[in-house]
């Protein structure tokens, strides 16, 4: 039962970490753009709500629905005049330029709200669970893992059944032949690390009610992302999701086993994949 209960609660963690590297997922799908400042974004997206519930006394999922046109407005800034002119054969230049926008969110967050911890308060929700048979479940995380499935139907839905997904689809083939047709690829580019910040939106407020954020957490939460990404395949959505439930069940037995084993055994399990499917579990064909 305990097992069971363990495995049960990894399920639930991985829902967090899927929306992680949703949006890492959707951006390198499109452009193939490793952005190294991807968590420190989300890190951004939950102070941003923080301060839209301080200023107008609103709970955490209203300053988010506030938040995320925000972030898009961010993203969309930031690809459209900063990584639209670096991409290229090359990857070294995005790579450098995401760093040095991690290095500086970091420490401009830093000398804005101080190193102390900060939460998003949701009110008894926190504390409510669900009996499911012999386990119990916190309603928080479910509600975690299930947004984390409704983002990725989302997205998917987005990518293949609207006109803007062929011009995501089209782009990430050929931005040259694309861009003949028609479409801008820097103006698809914008949009779709736009919609990475909202998606980064949605999983700084679970991040936010779940846990203690500080402006330092970014490089780890980054990580789990571009793990959960690696594992279930690059540009595979529903990859993303199977990899980041394969590490959350990985440190929940690695921390019921012992509790200073949780974060090893999460990557000890990305290590072990990587060994007998280096491209993934999930790859795309054409990679």
């Amino acid at each position: 039962m305990i097992w069971i209960d363990t495995i049960l609660q990894g399920v639930l963690l991985g829902g967090l970490y899927a929306l992680f590297a949703a949006g890492l997922s959707l951006v390198f799908g499109i452009m193939r753009l490793v952005n190294l400042a991807h968590g420190d974004l989300i890190v951004l997206a939950a102070f941003v709500i923080l301060i839209i519930m301080s200023s107008l006394g609103l709970g955490p999922f209203m300053a988010a629905l506030i938040a995320a046109p925000i972030m898009f407005a961010v993203g969309w800034a930031l690809q459209t005049y900063v990584l639209n002119r670096v991409l290229g054969d090359d990857i070294l230049p995005p790579l450098l330029v995401t760093f040095g926008l991690s290095v500086v969110i970091q420490n401009g967050l830093l000398e804005v709200f101080s190193a102390d911890s900060q939460k998003l308060s949701a009110g008894s929700i926190e504390a409510q669970s669900l009996t499911l048979g012999p386990v119990a479940v916190g309603v928080m995380p479910l509600l975690t893992l299930v947004m984390a499935v409704v983002v990725i139907l989302a997205l998917n839905y987005l990518f293949f059944h609207t006109a803007l997904g062929r011009a995501f689809r089209a782009t990430s083939d050929d931005a040259v032949t694309a861009g003949l047709m028609g479409v801008r690829p820097d103006n698809i580019f914008a949009i779709a690390t736009g919609l990475a910040m909202v998606v980064a939106t949605i999983s700084a407020l679970f991040l936010g009610i779940r846990a203690n954020f500080d402006p330092s957490i970014g490089p780890a939460r980054l990580l789990y992302a571009f793990e959960a990404v690696i594992i279930g395949g690059l540009g595979s959505l529903w990859g993303t999701l199977v990899g980041g439930i394969i590490i959350g069940i990985a440190q929940a037995l690695g921390a019921a086993i012992n509790p200073a084993w949780q974060i090893l055994a999460g990557h000890l399990a990305f290590v072990l994949i990587l060994l007998f499917r280096p491209r993934g579990l999930f790859p795309r064909a054409n990679d």
